[in-house]
């Protein structure tokens, strides 16, 4: 009886976290990496949905910061000294955020680390570096891809990308 009275207050204490893990964010965390010269860069971020919204423009304003992502902000680890664009980013954390416009983007590579959202200090940047534009067919969750050339950036009907390389 004692065992079975355990076992019941286990479940009981054990089952909400179950179902906690069960639901999924509405922007689930997403993680993509590439090994340079056998260092590793490694990006966080979460990835929201269209769901029938407009995006670029009016859900992420342009002209204004964004984080690149959802939820947390978009985490960039590297082991090694890389080059994104035109910006050398040394051996560390970072922080990713993005100035969106209708024709251009610009990559922010931030110090500051650990934060929720948009919580960004432009004191903080290590630099800015523009990045491509071109038009693709709708993506409708976004996604952040890192090769041992470029990152890239998709959603709705923008991929923007930039060169990526060892220092």
């Amino acid at each position: 009886m004692r065992t079975l009275t355990l076992f019941l207050l286990a479940a009981t204490l054990l089952f909400p976290q179950e179902q906690k893990k069960k639901k999924q964010r509405a922007s689930p965390p997403v993680e993509t990496s590439v090994a340079l010269g056998g260092k590793n860069v490694t990006i966080k971020y979460s990835s929201p949905s269209m769901k029938g919204r407009k995006i670029f423009g009016e859900l992420v304003p342009f002209g204004k910061v964004w984080r690149a992502g959802a939820n947390e902000a978009t985490a960039l680890h590297t082991d090694a000294d890389i080059v994104l664009g035109d910006l050398t980013v040394p051996a560390g954390d970072y922080t990713l955020f993005v100035i969106p416009e209708a024709n251009s983007w610009t990559l922010i590579v931030n110090k500051q680390t650990g934060q929720w959202g948009l919580t960004y200090n432009q004191d903080q940047d290590l630099g800015r570096t523009k990045m491509s534009l071109s038009k693709v067919t709708p993506v409708e969750s976004y996604k952040m891809t890192l090769s041992e050339k470029s990152l890239k950036l998709e959603w709705e009907e923008t991929a923007a990308s930039v060169s990526l390389k060892l220092k």
